[in-house]
């Protein structure tokens, strides 16, 4: 099982997440410059946020349990508001918008944000992954991800 994840100036890294959460966690917050108390997920192609956070009850979980095989997905960091302030998903994938407009659009939905388009762009739902606390689903079609090879 193999999956790719996009971050950074266009950066692609293929991984195999048949790991614990704790070590492909890990490895994200390495190769994407994350600070180690920051939360992170990833946003898939179709739309839909996997949170990669730790349980606090439960053993982690592989990887690989959370995310499709062969699936393409965007590193995001998640920032908690404080004082009733809501949380916010930052895409480490510079230029997402650029990329793809209708996942920049997504993750500021998820961050209670007006759209910056036409607004007509709905959103496919959440993949609750572990524990994840986030808005209701709402359909929407979202394009794929391009493909670069470099």
């Amino acid at each position: 099982m193999l999956i790719t994840v996009m971050f950074g100036a266009g950066c692609r890294e293929l991984l195999n997440p048949w790991c614990s959460l704790v070590t492909l966690t890990a490895h994200l917050r390495q190769r994407g410059q994350v600070p180690q108390d920051a939360s992170i997920a990833l946003l898939s192609e179709d739309g839909h946020l996997v949170s990669l956070e730790e349980g606090a009850s439960q053993a982690p979980p592989m990887g690989s349990t959370l995310l499709q095989e062969r699936g393409t997905y965007v590193l995001v960091q998640i920032i908690k508001g404080e004082g009733g302030a809501l949380t916010r998903y930052e895409s480490l994938l510079e230029n997402l918008g650029d990329w793809c407009p209708e996942l920049a659009e997504e993750l500021r939905w998820l961050s209670g944000l007006p759209p910056t388009g036409d607004g007509r762009r709905r959103r496919t739902g959440t993949r609750r992954g572990h524990q994840e606390q986030g808005p209701p689903s709402r359909p929407r079609k979202v394009g794929s991800l391009p493909s670069r090879t470099h």
